[in-house]
């Protein structure tokens, strides 16, 4: 009996002997639009009401108001505890109780009443929220599993389109990204919409202008 390793080897190779005759693909041509005019002003107002179309709160703070506003959101909802990424910065937090996800089991995480992030980039276009792993956010996990994400952006990171963000991307190309467009929904074959099924129910998102301080 093969292994499955030979057993791969046998269908690749069927698989390109199937295609040895096969002609060469066509080049992708690239003439879309790949790049934006849009100013920071345009760019910050088009990812607003895209994200509040989809249901989300949007905050436009400063770097000083960043935990004042998430102690109110999360006094709003009821949330008195959040998992944060070890490297957020303390000047973010805000007063709850806060604990550090190094490791965090299913179990703590689920427990949590949210989740406090930045973000590796954002697009006006879609309203579109983007999270890489890398800086301030933690692992994927994180996000999904508390009812309630705070997620911090800097005005900076908002790209205007999706070709300009794919390109900014390309430094973490091999990490699973994880892609944010309002709250967490989905809805069956009657259109019944049902919230929180793959990730948070409510997302609020502080948008920072002028940097992150």
């Amino acid at each position: 009996m093969e292994n499955r390793g030979s057993a791969k080897e046998v269908i690749l190779g069927r698989i390109r002997e199937i295609m040895r005759d096969a002609p060469a693909a066509e080049p992708i041509a690239r003439d879309y639009v790949q790049t934006s005019e849009d100013g920071a002003d345009s760019r910050l107002e088009q990812f607003t009401e895209r994200l509040v179309d989809y249901g989300a709160e949007v905050h436009h703070v400063t770097s000083g108001e960043i935990a004042l506003r998430a102690a109110e959101l999360c006094e709003a909802k009821g949330v008195e505890s959040l998992v944060v990424p070890s490297d957020l910065p303390q000047a973010w937090l805000p007063d709850v109780e806060i604990r550090s996800d190094k490791g965090l089991g299913r179990d703590v995480l689920e427990s949590t009443g949210g989740v406090m992030t930045g973000c590796a980039l954002a697009i006006a276009q879609t309203g579109t929220i983007i999270l890489d792993g890398g800086e301030r956010q933690g692992r994927r996990v994180i996000s999904l599993l508390p009812d309630f994400h705070v997620c911090v952006i800097l005005s900076e990171q908002i790209a205007s389109i999706v070709p300009e963000a794919v390109s900014r991307l390309r430094s973490s190309a091999t990490r699973p990204l994880t892609l944010i467009s309002g709250p967490s929904a989905t809805s069956d074959i009657e259109l019944s919409r049902v919230e929180g099924v793959h990730g948070p129910r409510s997302l609020a998102v502080l948008v920072v202008k002028g940097g992150a301080g």
